[in-house]
C-alpha cells in the first residue's frame, strides 16, 4: 500500500476526464487501498484516481471512522435533490485553501464496488457533497471551476501564495 504523488494544481491533467473500469481485479483492489493511503497522508477525506495520474472512475472517501473508507468505482449521480446547500471545500490537488461551493443538498448516486457489484446509495450533507465534487473531478471539472471567475481568482492567488511558504 504505497502512497502516491498527488498531481498538484494547475497540472492540466486535472482537466482530463477519467475512463470506466472494465476490469475488477486485484489491481484495482490495490489502487484503491493506495488511493486510500495517500489520502490519508495528504490529509484528505476524498480522493480520485486522476488525483494521482491514473486516468480510472475511481472514488474513494472516509468520512465516518464507524463506517470506514468507501470505493467507488464508476459513479454517477442518479438523482439530484432540488434544494441546495453552501459546503467550504477544497482538494487534496490545491492543499491549504478552500471556499464555499453550491451543491444538491442530497443525492443517488449507481456505482460498482471493488468486486464489480453494481450498488445504489443515497447520501446527504457532507457525503453528498463529496460525492459530486469527485464525480466532477472524474469528468474532469475541477472544483474551483464552480466558483466566480473572481472568487477563483483570488482562491488562485492564495494557493500560490501559500505554496510558496
Amino acid at each position: 500500500m504505497p502512497s502516491r504523488t498527488i498531481i498538484r494544481y494547475p497540472d492540466p491533467r486535472l482537466a482530463l476526464p477519467a475512463q470506466p473500469v472494465t476490469v475488477f481485479d486485484a489491481a484495482l483492489r490495490d489502487l484503491a487501498s493506495d488511493l486510500l493511503e495517500t489520502m490519508h497522508a495528504a490529509p484528505g477525506i476524498g480522493i480520485t484516481a486522476p488525483h494521482i495520474g491514473i486516468f480510472l472512475r475511481v472514488v474513494v472517501l472516509d468520512l465516518d471512522p464507524i463506517d470506514g473508507a468507501r470505493t467507488y468505482v464508476n459513479p454517477e449521480i442518479i438523482w439530484a435533490s432540488p434544494e441546495t446547500i453552501l459546503h467550504l471545500e477544497g482538494s487534496v490537488s490545491m492543499p491549504g485553501v478552500n471556499d464555499e461551493i453550491e451543491r444538491h443538498a442530497r443525492v443517488r448516486i449507481s456505482y460498482h464496488d471493488v468486486d464489480g457489484n453494481r450498488q445504489t446509495e443515497e447520501s446527504a450533507g457532507l457525503r453528498a457533497v463529496c460525492h459530486q465534487h469527485e464525480i466532477d473531478q472524474l469528468n474532469g471539472l475541477f472544483w474551483i471551476q464552480r466558483l466566480s471567475r473572481l472568487k477563483r481568482e483570488r482562491l488562485i492567488k492564495r494557493f500560490e501564495k501559500v505554496s510558496r511558504r
